[in-house]
């Protein structure tokens, strides 16, 4: 299940707390410098869009999340999303992903989604894949290097 992100849930989740009603999985979802870019992310992208982020739930934990990137252009939002080490490859990203594919399908303003994945990362890409994602072009990012480019209508 997907829950749309607060504030506070982010800054319980920099604290090492899971947030609300939650528990923390056994393994936290990212190191913490990584989940206060992604809380940082979240409020840049809030003051013009919302939902900026979600939650990943199974079973009452907190095992990922799933971030918006930057508010939509052109009617297109990009996202990224992580799982927990050890939640891994259960199909808990696949099921995220496909929540917020539903999610866009209900929202007018939301015309597509986008997302990126590196060309090592097959889990990523068969969850993209089993989406309806599509390949659409492949770029060089300056942190990650080489990423396939994805996209998914939603009209």
């Amino acid at each position: 299940m997907i829950v749309e992100t607060t504030r506070e849930d982010h800054a319980s989740l920099c604290l090492g707390r899971a947030p609300g009603q939650f528990e923390n999985a056994d393994s936290p979802i990212a190191p913490v410098e990584v989940l206060q870019m992604l809380a940082d992310l979240a409020e840049r992208v809030r003051e013009s869009f919302s939902p900026a982020a979600w939650l990943i739930v199974e079973d009452n934990e907190v095992v990922g999340l799933c971030s918006v990137k930057a508010p939509p252009s052109g009617g297109v939002i990009d996202i990224g999303y992580g799982v927990a080490p050890t939640r891994q490859n259960r199909g808990i990203a696949g099921r995220a992903v496909g929540e917020i594919v539903a999610w866009a399908r209900k929202t007018p303003q939301v015309r597509a989604i986008t997302a990126e994945t590196t060309p090592a990362n097959l889990a990523s890409q068969r969850v993209l894949e089993r989406n309806g994602f599509m390949q659409v072009g492949e770029r060089v990012d300056d942190e990650d290097g080489p990423v396939i480019c994805w996209r998914c209508p939603t009209d």
